[in-house]
């Protein structure tokens, strides 16, 4: 299993930037791919961003297209979260995602709070 820490504040205006950090440690295997998902109250869980380890190929939810950018450094087994023109939709708690070739971890989470 992969041990998955989350860093970064969590409260902005409206309009504002915050920077997500996850970092993965404890696995032997090769790690595949690394992403962020969100879930906001009384919904479900959704796919923000994914970015592979290889290749560095990205995928975005629509909602965050051109306002998200996600990157990774392998070296340091990171990846990173950057949301800038944050909206209060965008408040949820954001989940770090890795997967290896054999499993699926998750982050601690972390609370996402945009006031307007």
């Amino acid at each position: 299993q992969v041990h998955l820490v989350e860093s970064g504040v969590g409260l902005v205006q409206a309009g504002g930037s915050l920077r997500l950090s996850c970092a993965a440690s404890g696995s032997g295997f090769r790690i595949v791919a690394m992403g962020w998902y969100r879930q906001a109250p009384g919904k479900q869980r959704e796919l923000v961003a994914t970015i592979t380890s290889r290749s560095g190929t990205t995928n975005y939810a629509d909602s965050v297209k051109g306002r998200f950018t996600i990157s990774r450094d392998n070296a340091k087994n990171t990846v990173y979260l950057q949301m800038n023109s944050l909206q209060p939709e965008d408040t949820a708690v954001y989940y770090c995602n890795t997967r290896t070739e054999v499993s699926f971890s998750w982050g601690q989470g972390t609370q996402v709070t945009v006031s307007s």
